[in-house]
């Protein structure tokens, strides 16, 4: 596991809320994986995942203890990111800010490159 401020991934302070909050409820150990996989209406979607632990070669991103999982691979599709966490009149959703995404669908989890 990778801990470092230096990956290009960034955490707002709401989404480090939102994530202390979510994680509080859960076991011991629990943390929130990011991930990209192909599929979605644009090609690419981002996922979102609780789970009981990092794998050896994940990057840690973390703001105001909450952390945040992200492997190799998907970390390539997120490079310079921003993951926020927004609460709004439409709802209430992880959002990822993604310089690398050139177009993206109406939900906000589905993007092309």
């Amino acid at each position: 596991m990778t801990e470092t401020a230096t990956f290009p991934v960034t955490l707002t302070a709401s989404a480090a809320r939102r994530i202390a909050e979510i994680v509080a409820g859960e076991p011991a150990g629990t943390l929130l994986r990011v991930s990209v996989e192909g599929g979605g209406c644009s090609g690419f979607q981002y996922n979102f995942d609780l789970v009981d632990g990092a794998s050896g070669d994940d990057a840690v991103i973390e703001r105001d203890g909450a952390k945040v999982l992200i492997d190799p691979v998907s970390m390539a599709y997120l490079a310079g990111s921003e993951i926020d966490f927004v609460d709004d009149l439409i709802g209430a959703a992880f959002k990822i800010q993604n310089p690398n995404a050139t177009a993206s669908c109406g939900c906000g989890t589905s993007f092309s490159l």
